[in-house]
């Protein structure tokens, strides 16, 4: 994806931040609108909810390392959203992609929810769970050609939302040094990043022996993350299968720890220097 600057243009119909929130890039007729589980009564009373639309429901799944996504389209939004809110219960916030122009047609969508669920199970950032990643529709070369321009634009439109759905997990081709979570049978490298805290690939923790109580929030994670694939169990230790972005250091150095930690003072760079020293003092 090439980036270049864009106007983007975010309205706020109760002016409240943490409300209903419609985004554009100023120049298209593409609208992404980001709606609150909680207010979703309130935006069913949009015309906007009437329109055809390709929709996504953001929330976290029971066992999932990552954020949980579901992915879908509709011709009437308004029935289906309903629909989701009695039947499905892991979602939070609905993200919805429309035309301006009320244009979409279901062709537009039904190509576009299928190459959205391509685009997010190659990422790799979210646990899309639809179950497939369905069959490729037949769409005339006219028609795939504009659905191609409505995903870059809400491509960019989730990411600046906060859903960078369809962006793989990349670093920096010249990274900082990486920071350490070094301790017996442990031997962890990561990064800290503006989008959270990456445990790199070939990092190797280690399982607890001495935890006499289990401690559900530790066992948790590792269940989710050799469910994931992030990580291989290997006798007593574990192995970072691929490198693996964390919301905090302390649940980076958690998940190498095996049991609770304060990862501002875990991970250390080379010299001894705690990442609480690098970045907060």
């Amino acid at each position: 994806m090439t980036t270049r600057p864009q106007t983007i243009q975010i309205f706020l119909p109760s002016g409240d931040p943490q409300g209903i929130r419609i985004s554009e890039i100023t120049t298209r007729i593409v609208q992404v609108i980001e709606v609150p589980r909680s207010l979703l009564g309130d935006f069913l009373k949009f015309p906007a909810s009437n329109q055809v639309a390709v929709y996504f429901l953001f929330g976290e799944s029971e066992g999932a390392a990552e954020p949980s996504v579901y992915i879908g389209q509709t011709g009437d939004l308004k029935a289906r959203l309903t629909k989701h809110h009695k039947e499905k219960d892991f979602w939070r916030r609905a993200v919805v992609l429309i035309s301006g122009t009320n244009s979409l047609t279901q062709t537009h969508a039904l190509f576009l929810e299928w190459h959205c669920l391509q685009k997010a199970a190659t990422a790799g950032r979210y646990n899309v769970v639809n179950g497939n990643t369905g069959t490729r529709p037949h769409t005339p070369a006219p028609m795939e050609a504009d659905c191609h321009e409505i995903f870059e634009t809400g491509r960019t439109l989730l990411a600046t939302l906060g859903y960078p759905l369809f962006d793989p997990l990349t670093l920096d081709p010249d990274p900082p040094e990486p920071l350490l979570c070094k301790s017996s049978g442990v031997d962890g490298r990561g990064l800290y990043t503006q989008e959270g805290f990456v445990v790199l690939k070939g990092s190797v923790g280690r399982t607890a022996r001495e935890r006499v109580v289990a401690d559900p929030m530790v066992e948790n994670l590792r269940h989710r993350l050799v469910e994931a694939g992030v990580l291989r169990a290997d006798g007593d230790t574990v192995v970072f299968l691929k490198d693996h972005l964390f919301g905090s250091p302390s649940m980076a150095a958690v998940s190498l720890l095996d049991r609770r930690a304060n990862g501002w003072l875990e991970w250390k760079n080379a010299r001894g220097k705690s990442l609480d020293a690098l970045v907060r003092s």
